[in-house]
């Protein structure tokens, strides 16, 4: 059954030889100078665009970097190697590779005023919260782009993988947040890449082991196997749990802007012509900005109307439409 099943998804006619894929995925092997000398060419020229499409938050520019960045080969030469349970240059390749990306967005990040609100950019927020989803896509890209490697006939689809897969842009937006001395919000970049890297690897790991890439003399040594396996589904594991409790964060403090907002409403009804413009909590702070044509009714109303509704001590702020900040207290206080 197992036969049959790796028939459907990978006909033999249609399979890429174990001395291919090593051709691809070795930098170590064959005309390896070459190779070396492409990877981290290109490597630094993603790395380049990447930073450029971040601190202009173009998302166009950073697709085109992620389009041409080469870190899915060495990741995907990691799950080959374990596969094989043989030594690699593979994690060698995507440790150094992070680091030289890390660096350049640290320096880049040099042209940024120290005021800078790095929240503001739509292509550094978007990477510093990762949640469960990225790694459920993660991994659905992982298994597309090892079976695409596989197969002959939809290497066609390997761009788009690369589009899919996030290696690059988190990096430099480490390495951004870092020179900005924003560590939490790095960490939440780091968190993303390395979670995007843990599912790449593992769903490499399944596919090419399924499709029985391993070697004839290596498949008795299933102790090294799960050995593998499982510092692997352990690492996964761990990434996993931060991504749940992130993901939980991010929606208890949608349902608290919700009913924030909805209490600013009823705040501001006596108010004609007053309407509540965004509401946002950074830095455990809950930031409240209005429009109204004339005095702000009493702070401690607002107050009032939001406990309850939030946390009790969480400090609030009311921005008015003149960029006025009123510090209205700590709801509870």
């Amino acid at each position: 059954m197992l036969n049959s099943l790796r028939e459907r998804v990978l006909p033999d006619h249609q399979r890429r030889t174990l001395e291919e894929l090593e051709g691809d995925l070795d930098l170590s092997a064959g005309d390896s100078r070459a190779k070396q000398s492409a990877f981290w060419s290109m490597l630094l020229l993603s790395s380049v665009i990447a930073a450029g499409g971040v601190l202009t938050d173009s998302t166009a520019t950073v697709i085109g970097a992620m389009i041409i960045a080469p870190l899915s080969t060495p990741i995907m030469g990691i799950a080959l190697g374990a596969v094989q349970r043989r030594r690699t240059t593979a994690a060698f390749f995507v440790a150094a590779g992070g680091l030289l990306v890390v660096a350049l967005g640290a320096l880049f990040s040099l042209v940024l005023p120290a005021s800078y609100d790095l929240l503001s950019n739509s292509q550094i927020s978007s990477r510093t919260s990762p949640g469960l989803m990225d790694l459920v896509a993660a991994l659905a890209t992982g298994f597309a782009g090892a079976l695409a490697l596989s197969r002959r006939d939809v290497a066609a689809v390997l761009p788009g993988v690369a589009i899919a897969i996030s290696l690059v842009p988190p990096l430099v937006v480490t390495g951004v947040c870092l020179g900005q001395t924003a560590w939490w919000l790095a960490l939440g970049s780091f968190v993303l890449f390395v979670s995007n890297l843990l599912a790449m690897a593992f769903a490499g790991m399944v596919v090419f082991g399924g499709l029985g890439y391993a070697t004839a003399d290596r498949r008795q040594e299933t102790g090294a196997a799960r050995r593998t396996y499982l510092a692997l589904v352990l690492l996964f594991g761990a990434v996993g749990v931060l991504l749940v409790a992130n993901t939980a964060a991010t929606v208890l403090v949608q349902l608290w802007t919700t009913r924030a907002t909805n209490s600013a409403d009823e705040w501001l009804a006596a108010s004609p012509g007053a309407s509540v413009v965004n509401v946002s909590a950074q830095s455990r702070t809950l930031y409240i900005q209005v429009r109204t044509p004339g005095d702000l009714p009493p702070v401690e109303a607002l107050l009032a109307d939001l406990k309850g509704q939030i946390p009790d001590g969480v400090p609030v702020v009311v921005v008015t439409n003149e960029g006025r900040q009123v510090q209205a207290g700590r709801v509870g206080g």
